[in-house]
């Protein structure tokens, strides 16, 4: 069973209330199936309508959970022949961003991502998904590798944004983000974007600068936290649910606004409610948006890119 979010509590309850009948029931005294049924209808039922009408906040909550899938799932449910490449030829490597070749659905593609690890040991490890200047040097290199050997590029987002730390910004932090940014952008061969997670600041863009872009139905993409921004324009962290609101972050504002190109459907209740489900639906958008553009010479994809990013905000 998920963790449970604050705003889910009457959903919790209910499945308290279920798994207590089921435990009553378990010695075959009384036959209480039609009373569990009803409940677990009706939660059902309570699930669907609270995830249908889910505040900015809330999809931020939800795009945080632990239990979401990471990298490393989509990994294991999308790709095959996975061969991690590791360290950026200059400083040294960075868990918190991973990639390498691999075979999707019978093509071989250059794979990136944000890991945010999905205990205590591996968050650590992985540095809770905020990569150093480092690991955006090793995505450069990896792309690049990729464009010679004419791969396309598909990259999973799912950072709250690029590690803030002295020593990141004493190794050029912001270089080496806009750096990975402009070799999204030069890539002559195709790349896809996905945000599954969070989509924080120049972290994400570093890796989301593709032909095409999707995010989850309940992820985030922002250029600050909402705690931050809220920081920033009201000095406390407790307006962050007016900010969500405010900064337009969830996909549905944003595809609306032409900062993404589509919306992966999640699973009711959201993505780590069922992994295996979401990750599927991945699989099949990725590989959609992939056929799109095959067949896109370098010159055009470039073009393709300039043209989505140059149009942005653009008042007609």
């Amino acid at each position: 069973m998920p963790s449970f979010l604050d705003f889910e509590k009457p959903i919790a309850e209910l499945q308290a209330r279920i798994d207590e009948l089921r435990d009553t029931g378990a010695d075959g005294g009384v036959d209480i199936s039609a009373e569990i049924a009803k409940l677990q209808t009706k939660s059902d039922r309570l699930l669907k309508d609270t995830f249908a009408r889910l505040t900015p906040w809330q999809k931020t909550q939800v795009a945080r959970h632990p239990e979401r899938p990471h990298f490393k799932h989509y990994v294991a449910g999308l790709f095959e022949e996975f061969v991690p490449l590791a360290g950026d030829r200059a400083f040294g490597d960075d868990q918190a961003i991973l990639g390498g070749f691999a075979t999707f659905r019978g093509q071989r593609v250059m794979v990136l991502g944000h890991e945010k690890g999905d205990d205590t040991a591996s968050r650590l490890r992985h540095n809770f998904g905020m990569g150093k200047p480092e690991g955006y040097r090793k995505a450069i290199r990896l792309m690049e590798l990729a464009d010679r050997a004419r791969l396309p590029v598909l990259t999973l987002v799912d950072t709250s944004g690029a590690f803030p730390g002295i020593q990141a910004e004493e190794r050029g932090q912001a270089e080496a983000i806009a750096r990975s940014t402009e070799a999204c952008l030069a890539l002559g061969v195709p790349m896809v974007a996905a945000v599954v997670g969070e989509g924080g600041s120049g972290g994400a863009i570093a890796l989301a600068s593709g032909n095409r872009v999707l995010m989850f139905e309940h992820a985030v993409y922002s250029v600050i936290s909402p705690e931050g921004c809220a920081s920033i324009l009201w000095r406390t962290a407790d307006k962050a649910a007016d900010a969500a609101e405010a900064m337009k972050v969830t996909a549905q504002d944003l595809k609306s606004l032409g900062v993404i190109d589509g919306i992966v459907a999640e699973p009711v209740g959201g993505a780590h409610r069922d992994p295996a489900a979401a990750i599927a639906v991945l699989g099949d958008a990725l590989e959609a948006q992939l056929r799109d553009l095959t067949g896109m010479g370098g010159d055009a994809l470039r073009r393709d890119r300039r043209e989505k990013f140059l149009k942005m905000g653009r008042v007609a």
